[in-house]
């Protein structure tokens, strides 16, 4: 027996809609970004989907564990997160390193760069707060460091925000290996994730 058009056109439209629905509850939702926050030192960060996050700083041939890059003999302050760049590996790697001091000398220099290291540092303002920022960089036996420093007081402390890409020359392996990102590249995207850094009041006792 034939179905009637009308009906015919019912059922095709609720199937339709029956197939739409499930389509919609299948799709993946889209992945939302964490903040993580330090309560100690008064910021909070905002984590990219698919970023590892550390509380210290790994430690490299030119980029040391140190609470920020180019810290001298003696320098007072804690690492408190590092953002790494997916993709990265032995050949290079890409992070966001934040550190801070509450020493007096450490604040008292907070925006002067490494002696030799960088070229004229310039003031910023990203997401309403004001660095200074420089670049320097380093390289010694095959292995390489740019950095792009950004330094800022807030509430007595100094706070470091380090972009790094540090790595090895690939040309000295055979044969030669291929990075995961250029350096440019890896600081643009870097660059982008500084909107995420904010301060917040300090914790009530």
């Amino acid at each position: 027996m034939a179905v009637p058009r009308l009906a015919a056109y019912t059922l095709w439209t609720m199937a339709a809609v029956l197939a739409g629905c499930g389509m919609h509850r299948d799709a993946p939702a889209p992945q939302a970004a964490a903040v993580h926050t330090d309560s100690r030192y008064g910021f909070r960060m905002r984590i990219p989907p698919g970023v590892t996050a550390r509380p210290d700083f790994a430690g490299g041939y030119l980029a040391p564990d140190s609470w920020k890059a180019y810290a001298g003999p003696g320098s007072q302050g804690v690492p408190r997160l590092a953002l790494v760049l997916p993709g990265s590996n032995r050949i290079t790697s890409a992070e966001l390193r934040i550190g801070v001091s509450e020493a007096a000398q450490e604040v008292r220099q907070c925006a002067q760069p490494p002696q030799g290291m960088a070229g004229e540092a310039g003031n910023v303002s990203i997401n309403g707060i004001g660095y200074t920022r420089f670049r320097a960089q380093d390289a010694a036996m095959s292995h390489y460091l740019v950095v792009e420093a950004y330094r800022t007081v807030h509430a007595g402390r100094c706070y470091a925000l380090d972009l790094m890409v540090y790595g090895v020359n690939p040309q000295v392996y055979s044969p030669p290996a291929t990075p995961p990102f250029a350096q440019d590249q890896a600081l643009q995207q870097l660059r982008a994730w500084l909107d995420g850094f904010a301060f917040v009041p300090p914790r009530r006792p």
